[in-house]
């Protein structure tokens, strides 16, 4: 018993669901039934009824959950193993080398592309005006804001 609850101890401190651990929270569970059995013969009340259904379809979810991460933990490992098998088998393919380090090779072509659709800059012809000379930089929004900035200040110069 002793070694049963060291166990159990061990077993909440381990990531998934443990042999241990599934055992003590089904025995709990089974537990907890007879006592909900045994307070529904003493009472006759369907409040106990209720419990134990409730109860029961907890006990059921857990077990799933268990038994999908069990199952998800075995496709893992399968996927794991068939994955090291490829490897193994396209090693085997390439050849023995003595040398631990793989060697990738890129060939370039460096020919220009002719499809290419970059834009190329176009030589100024004609008599072209600057319009930053004949205009100064300020909008005419500019000055219309600063005359509603003057209104507000007189505004609140009135009051």
């Amino acid at each position: 018993m002793a070694g049963f609850v060291e166990q159990l101890w061990e077993s909440i401190f381990m990531p998934g669901p443990t042999p241990t651990l599934l055992l003590a929270t089904n025995v709990t569970f089974a537990s907890l039934q007879l006592v909900l059995l045994a307070l529904l013969i003493a009472t006759y009340s369907m409040h106990f009824v209720a419990l134990s259904l409730i109860s029961g379809g907890l006990w059921w979810a857990i077990n799933w959950f268990a038994a999908e991460l069990n199952a998800a933990k075995t496709r893992e490992e399968a996927r794991e193993e068939a994955e090291k098998t490829r490897v193994e088998q396209r090693s085997t393919r390439q050849g023995s080398d003595d040398s631990e380090t793989e060697v990738e090779t890129i060939i370039s072509d460096n020919k220009p592309k002719t499809d290419s659709k970059a834009i190329e800059p176009v030589a100024q012809t004609g008599d072209l005006k600057l319009r930053a000379a004949e205009h100064s930089f300020e909008s005419k929004s500019a000055a219309s804001t600063e005359d509603e900035w003057e209104k507000v200040s007189e505004n609140e110069k009135d009051k």
